[in-house]
């Protein structure tokens, strides 16, 4: 969906596909049908916005043959679908019955982190709508924090600097202009807004930045205004904002029933402990209260004594959207976890998947007019 800023700034709105297990092109557009035209639907909206989530093989063989890649567009097109974004941080087998630490592999030490990234760029500059600023791909925040070590940086380091030259000969070939966004994640190499700065401080800022998941920024009890303030000094873009609510409690036992194997759920208390998934934490007994890397449908409110970190998306809304310039264009709802809710929150059917996205998107969607952005 596009919005309009105050400013005159459009804001573009959609959700993450990476919900959905397909990883090559005749299951991707399969989906389209399956899920993203119902969701339009019920949206009422002439364009529906999606953040692409392209596994490494089909994205390399996209971008090397731009017969495939002209078949999607006007498959998009012809369905009122449009994409500014791809989530690039799963490089493959996401919706695998267990995921857990394989989804931070490869990482930015490795060639083939850099050659997916800069595969994706290359399809989203032939994906852009005419009249789009920009591009944008996220990308996992270096690497998961252990093994990490100076020489490990500096590969890194060298791999960021390709990856900034990559994106400026793409713009240059087709004119389109692709910024990717690392996104901070509990765990990893750059966890919160203070590392963020630390590690990032030498790319390329007019091609590189980072990407906000606001479920992170919550997990890491960060606040909004602060982490912003932070990134701005620092000269940081905000890439892309990813629109997600984590778990929160004071009564943990209560969490039992979302400890499940696919997808790893790191667990935050207020006093700073941290354990690296959901059931770890519940057999350390933490103190509480925990915020726990659960992404959960924006707009469900879960049966106390839980609750989500709703009030946090609010206040860094207002931090993005609410001034009278934007902080950031691209908003993209991203709850992968719809498969593996408690089984009484489980979506069954196609249809029930669609409504609860299209539940999520027009919970977004009011959520940003309240600050002032129109349709």
């Amino acid at each position: 969906m596009r919005l309009t800023h105050p400013s005159g700034t459009t804001l573009h709105l959609g959700y993450c596909t990476n919900v959905h297990p397909a990883e090559d092109l005749d299951g991707i557009i399969a989906q389209l049908d399956a899920y993203a035209v119902p969701i339009r639907d019920r949206l009422g909206t002439d364009v529906l916005g999606l953040g692409l989530w392209l596994a490494a093989p089909v994205a390399a063989a996209l971008a090397a043959d731009p017969a495939p890649r002209g078949r999607l567009r006007r498959e998009l097109d012809a369905r009122g679908l449009e994409v500014v974004t791809l989530n690039g941080f799963p490089y493959s087998s996401f919706q695998d019955p267990v995921v857990k630490h394989a989804v931070y592999r490869p990482d930015w030490t490795t060639p083939e982190r850099l050659a997916y990234t800069l595969d994706l760029a290359r399809v989203l500059a032939g994906l852009l709508p005419g009249d789009a600023a920009r591009g944008s791909v996220s990308t996992l925040p270096l690497a998961w924090r252990e093994p990490w070590d100076t020489a490990m940086a500096d590969l890194a380091a060298r791999h960021l600097d390709r990856l900034a030259e990559g994106l400026a000969e793409i713009e240059s070939a087709t004119g389109r202009t692709v910024r990717v966004g690392f996104e901070p994640e509990p765990g990893c190499v750059v966890e919160t807004t203070e590392q963020a700065v630390a590690h990032l401080s030498r790319v390329d800022t007019d091609r590189l930045g980072v990407c906000l998941d606001l479920a992170h920024l919550a997990c890491a009890w960060e606040q909004p205004a602060g982490a912003l303030k932070a990134l701005r000094a620092a000269g940081l873009p905000v890439v892309k904002v990813q629109l997600s609510a984590a778990l929160e409690t004071a009564t943990p036992p209560a969490l039992r029933e979302y400890a499940e194997p696919r997808f790893l759920h790191q667990t935050r208390t207020a006093a700073g402990q941290a354990a690296d998934d959901l059931g770890e934490a519940l057999e350390r007994d933490l103190p509480a209260p925990w915020r726990v890397h659960y992404h959960v449908p924006l707009h469900a409110t879960p049966a106390p004594p839980l609750a989500t970190t709703v009030p946090v998306l609010r206040e860094a809304l207002k931090e993005l959207a609410g001034g009278p310039e934007p902080l950031c264009d691209h908003y993209d709802v991203e709850t992968y976890t719809w498969g593996v809710l408690p089984a009484a929150l489980r979506p069954r059917t196609p249809g029930q998947l669609a409504e609860g996205i299209a539940g999520e998107l027009d919970f977004a969607r009011t959520e940003l007019r309240d600050l002032g952005v129109t349709a």
